[in-house]
């Protein structure tokens, strides 16, 4: 029952957030329209009613709900493979492989298709520094990744800052500084087809195998006891998550705090068993990241980055589950 609440809970906010913004289209009209592609429906919306829903919001809206789902997703499989529920889509570096891609694109031949490649290629190679850090025996495998991942997200990071502070302040910098603070403004329905296909490629991967990330969450001794081989189950698993992460990047640049606080608050409503957790996190994830983008364009006449949205809305509910577990470990 709660899944089939929070789908419903969805396709309201999604229908709810394509109506909402500077220009006003009607709950019904907005309903018609989508209908429309469906069954015969008596046109009584006007042509400029019908571009803003079909050209302009709706590839948004649903480009946001992939990219939150994806990244929701992602958390919650980086959390518990890595038995840490601190732990977000930055920890294996991707994030932040893929924000340098796609700023050193920005920079050298300025914001396109090209964006998306550059994209996904930082995001690879910083999974495969990662990878390569791993090799190393003297740690446990887990904290080996961990730590691997925050040295090179920190290496990136200053990469990206390098890239920003050459960048020309009168054309490159903007668009630099506007897509890292994250943004959907300038999505479009074949941007919202890429991230759509390899957020469905990553989530089939992900939930397929959410029983193994259930044997990986109790520890690598327990896994192989069980049959599982936890380094190529947990390469697979990280694989797949750079695959869902990148594509989010390369759409709409760097967002933060989904893939940190909404796993944690879907573990509080279903408990830590993922073939229940990794469902529910996912559209939890898409109805968060849709609400954080609809405010973003609606609050204020200029459009905030909605980068700056989920971090002023992630960071109160962070700080109130980590007193939340302090509480509950001291007691």
């Amino acid at each position: 029952m709660l899944c089939v609440g929070l789908v419903a809970s969805l396709v309201l906010v999604l229908l709810w957030s394509v109506a909402s913004g500077r220009y006003q289209v009607p709950f019904d009209t907005v309903l018609s329209i989508i209908l429309s592609h469906l069954v015969a429906v008596k046109v009584t919306w006007t042509t400029t009613e019908s571009v803003v829903v079909e050209t302009v919001r709706l590839p948004r809206v649903l480009t946001a709900a992939i990219a939150g789902a994806g990244l929701s997703l992602c958390g919650a499989v980086l959390q518990a493979i890595f038995r840490n529920p601190l732990v977000g889509p930055q920890t294996i570096g991707a994030s932040s492989g893929a924000a340098l891609g796609g700023v050193t694109v920005i920079y050298l031949v300025g914001f396109g298709p090209l964006v998306q490649v550059g994209a996904f290629g930082g995001a690879a190679l910083a999974l495969l520094a990662v990878l390569a850090f791993h090799r190393s025996d003297n740690l446990s495998p887990i904290l080996t990744l961990v730590l691997a991942g925050v040295v090179v997200s920190a290496f990136c990071s200053a990469l990206v800052g390098l890239v920003t502070y050459l960048a020309d302040p009168e054309t490159t910098l903007q668009v630099i500084v506007f897509w890292l603070l994250g943004s959907f403004a300038s999505s479009t329905w074949p941007q919202f087809g890429l991230i759509a296909f390899c957020t469905t490629l990553a989530a089939i991967v992900l939930i397929g195998m959410r029983w193994r990330v259930n044997v990986l969450s109790l520890g690598d001794d327990e896994a192989r006891t069980l049959g599982v081989n936890p380094a190529r189950d947990r390469l697979i698993l990280l694989a797949a998550a750079c695959l869902a992460i990148s594509s989010q990047v390369a759409v709409s640049g760097t967002i933060g705090w989904v893939g940190l606080i909404i796993p944690n608050l879907a573990r509080m409503m279903v408990g830590a068993d993922n073939r229940r957790l990794l469902p529910v996190s996912t559209v939890l994830g898409a109805i968060f990241l849709v609400v954080a983008d609809t405010l973003a364009r609606s609050l204020t006449p200029a459009e905030i980055p909605v980068g700056i949205i989920t971090a002023l809305v992630g960071t109160p509910i962070f700080a109130l589950l980590l007193r939340r577990t302090t509480k509950s470990g001291a007691a």
